[in-house]
């Protein structure tokens, strides 16, 4: 089954059980694919997590039911799985613009959000440069941030920014952007801004050690500005090379970005993303 289909599955049924409780293993299985696996696509392919996704069509429907119907707001509350009415009126509130109250009252405008439907388009045929390589386990001095998914593209970049300012580059070379999924959390993930750990250097205050174990990776070349030509590749790794590949998947929920020296604003800079890897 083609990976549009697959995931087409998986929004049918979120639709088709929208007033339920929703598992996010059980949505992704709809998909044939692990929990981590389908979340990592849905963020890159649909723009926002599969939590906020899932939220936004509840609060839509609840919109839709408040203003054509007698429905009370206690009963759209319940229906849509919020535990008490003001939990409801904060989170519909935000969403629309105004109380689930005023949604009742004629003129009250609302926000629609429609449900997402998979559509084939023609992608890939350009080059990817990758390499495979055996590497034993890594030894990291790096500091932390935990990072939405939703809003990794924007977020990271400030971090890194924030970083250069703050003048950490002399005390640890930022030259690794290490990326550690919690396959239970679905909303966010652990980054580090670091290198590799020589054993022996002092650890400067909000720096950590951690190891990552050895594994096969494949190491994707990256050439252009910061941080858009890193983005598009990590983009297409997860909308193209991997739902396509055959040989291999991933072996852990570990991903690494590598910098090189040089220009980050020049069209020949080069940078890399690195994910571990095992055969299928």
């Amino acid at each position: 089954m083609a990976l549009c289909d697959e995931i087409q599955n998986a929004l049918n049924y979120i639709e088709e059980n929208l007033t339920e409780k929703l598992d996010a293993d059980v949505i992704a299985s709809k998909a044939c694919m692990s929990n981590y696996y389908f979340q990592k696509i849905f963020g890159v392919l649909c723009g926002m997590t599969l939590g906020e996704y899932i939220r936004n069509r509840r609060l839509a429907e609840a919109g839709n039911e408040l203003c054509a119907a007698h429905t009370k707001v206690i009963d759209a509350a319940i229906k849509y799985g919020y535990d008490s009415p003001d939990s409801f009126t904060k989170a519909f509130t935000k969403f629309h613009g105004i109380t689930p109250s005023a949604a009742k009252k004629e003129g009250g405008l609302l926000k629609a959000f429609a449900p997402l439907h998979i559509k084939l388009t023609l992608e890939g045929g350009t080059v990817m440069d990758y390499k495979i390589e055996e590497m034993t386990e890594l030894k990291i001095i790096g500091m932390k941030r935990v990072i939405r998914y939703d809003e990794a593209y924007t977020t990271v970049p400030i971090f890194w920014n924030e970083y250069c300012k703050n003048g950490l580059f002399d005390k640890v070379c930022g030259c690794l952007g290490i990326n550690v999924a919690d396959k239970d959390n679905k909303e966010s993930f652990d980054y580090y801004i670091g290198d590799l750990y020589d054993g022996k250097s002092e650890i400067p205050d909000g720096f950590e050690i951690f190891t990552i174990p050895a594994y096969n990776w494949i190491k994707f070349r990256c050439v252009g500005k910061m941080p858009k030509a890193l983005q598009d590749v990590n983009t297409r790794i997860w909308s193209e090379w991997l739902p396509n590949n055959k040989e291999f998947e991933l072996a852990d929920t570990i991903n690494i970005e590598m910098y090189t020296e040089g220009d980050t604003q020049s069209d020949d800079y080069e940078s890399g993303i690195w994910l571990p890897i095992k055969r299928k």
